[in-house]
């Protein structure tokens, strides 16, 4: 994956929460290893990860607050004073693309941050007339643990959207700590890319109303796990018009999108399925808790965004089945 050396970076919508610690910061295992998040419920003093957030969220913003991970509550509508809160002096120096190129993992989130941008403003007006793209979601990255629209976030939690402020939050230690070492994932440099705009693609779900539809929790039909499997279908919109996206000056952002890119993201979808998942922390998989579906489920439907490119294709919830 490259960026275009010569596209100018806006970081206005990046920011860094910093490094609070109190009751926040991966839980240490045996040997002070961080601990996995579980799926199909909290651990003892742990937020639900990477594959459970999302729903969480979503019951808390229609239960007006209700706390149940014990973690995270207090989920407000509209904006909180969270959003556009922290500090920007991490991502100023984030100028151009060759910026990115050479700083992946701080000024490459914020091009991957303008190529969504840069793509859904014009993606979701001409596929949703109806739909106006403002407001635009904000990324904080934070270590340890950080205030949110949803309540306090630790690294325990994983990447999350959240609707209350609008806001992708993540520790990007997660992708080392968790997704590689714990889970077998990918290491490639297009493995963040696809969790962002894999959140980013809760943000255009909640600008559509899509959230709403919620209202089953587990099972491999269940009302969250089409919502998960539809965010992966956006990531592979998005990726599929990458290459092509232009910027406000006519500019393309990313010059470069592999083909190895792309195995990289299928690669981190199937390493956070429920299954592959439930196999690695409990040894047995039980399809009825399943929150985000299964490996080869977010394999799909992200291959079919990624084929076919259009809101109409990731309807999840208009197919009898996902998985």
């Amino acid at each position: 994956m490259r960026f275009n050396p010569k596209a100018r970076l806006d970081t206005s919508r990046v920011r860094s929460g910093g490094g609070g610690r109190g009751g926040g910061g991966m839980a240490a295992g045996p040997g002070g290893q961080m601990r996995m998040p579980m799926p199909g419920g909290t651990r003892a003093g742990g937020a639900l990860g990477l594959v459970l957030i999302v729903a969480v969220i979503i019951l808390l913003r229609a239960c007006g607050g209700v706390d149940l991970t014990g973690a995270m509550s207090g989920a407000s509508s509209g904006y909180s004073t969270s959003r556009f809160q922290g500090d920007t002096a991490a991502y100023q120096s984030c100028q151009t693309g060759h910026d990115a190129n050479e700083h992946p993992t701080t000024c490459g989130v914020v091009a991957v941050e303008n190529s969504l941008v840069d793509y859904w403003k014009n993606a979701l007006p001409q596929q949703s007339p109806r739909t106006s793209f403002q407001p635009e979601a904000a990324i904080v990255t934070f270590s340890g643990s950080t205030p949110t629209g949803c309540g306090q976030a630790s690294s325990d939690t994983g990447p999350f959207y959240c609707p209350g402020d609008q806001t992708i939050y993540f520790d990007p230690s997660f992708f080392h700590a968790i997704l590689q070492q714990q889970l077998h994932g990918p290491s490639g440099a297009f493995v963040e890319p696809y969790v962002i705009a894999h959140e980013f693609g809760h943000h255009i779900q909640d600008l559509l109303g899509t959230m709403n539809k919620v209202k089953t929790q587990q099972g491999p039909n269940s009302d969250s796990v089409r919502l998960e499997l539809q965010a992966d279908c956006y990531a592979g919109m998005w990726a599929h018009n990458a290459t092509t996206t232009e910027d406000s000056q006519g500019n393309v952002l990313i010059q470069d999108l592999t083909q190895q890119d792309v195995q990289d993201a299928i690669a981190a979808a199937k390493s956070v399925g429920d299954d592959t998942i439930q196999r690695i922390t409990q040894g047995n998989v039980d399809s009825e808790l399943w929150t985000h579906g299964s490996s080869a489920a977010r394999v799909r439907w992200f291959t079919t965004g990624y084929e076919n490119g259009t809101l109409d294709a990731c309807d999840t919830f208009s197919v009898p089945t996902v998985e």
